[in-house]
């Protein structure tokens, strides 16, 4: 099984409901599909580098997890069917990505705490 991340960024003008209601559609296509889900992060609304669809602000969300090459076609066609995603990036991981998310998650958790 191979590693991903995949950062996607759904339009400003849903409510909070429905930002979380996208987010778990992509999180049940990959369970569906017999990935493993390590980690999800929700970086909430934030100010685009440069418009996107006239649109200047976005929702950003991570989602990291653990699934076979051919997920990717898949997720990222769920990505290009849903009107909600105006852009998404899913990059596989290696060694060293991994032991940074690790580090980035305990940071996240302490910040937190």
């Amino acid at each position: 099984m191979n590693h991903y991340e995949t950062v996607f960024i759904l339009t400003p003008v849903l409510s909070d409901a429905q930002v979380e209601e996208a987010v778990k559609k992509f999180e049940d296509l990959l369970k569906e599909n017999n990935c493993e889900i390590v980690a999800r992060e929700n970086w909430g609304l934030k100010k685009l580098a440069y418009p996107i669809q006239l649109k200047k602000n976005g929702f950003y969300s991570l989602i990291e997890f653990r699934g076979e090459g051919d997920i990717v076609s898949l997720l990222e066609l769920a990505f290009k069917r849903d009107e909600r995603v105006i852009r998404y990036l899913t990059t596989k991981l290696d060694k060293h990505a991994i032991e940074y998310a690790i580090e980035r998650r305990k940071k996240n958790k302490a910040a937190k705490a």
